[in-house]
C-alpha cells in the first residue's frame, strides 16, 4: 500500500470518527447517557490517535525504522 493511500485511509477513518462526537456535542442533555460511554472510551481515543498518527507519524516511522542512519 503506497503512503497517500495509507494517509488518505487514516483521514477517512478521522473524519469518520468525529462524527459521533459532533453529535454528543449537539445532541440534547438526556440523550447523553445513552452513548456516552461508546464516545469517551471508543471514538475519542481513535480520533486522538489518528490525529496525532497524521500530525507526527513520520517521526513513529523513524523511530522504529530497521535502518540506521
Amino acid at each position: 500500500m503506497s503512503s497517500g493511500a495509507k494517509r488518505s485511509m487514516v483521514r477517512w477513518m478521522h473524519i469518520i470518527f468525529s462524527i459521533p462526537i459532533i453529535g454528543y456535542i449537539y445532541s440534547p442533555f438526556k440523550d447523553l447517557p445513552d452513548y456516552a460511554p461508546l464516545v469517551r472510551f471508543v471514538f475519542f481515543p481513535v480520533l486522538a490517535l489518528s490525529g496525532l498518527w497524521m500530525w507526527k507519524g513520520h517521526l513513529v516511522t523513524r523511530l522504529f525504522s530497521k535502518k540506521t542512519a
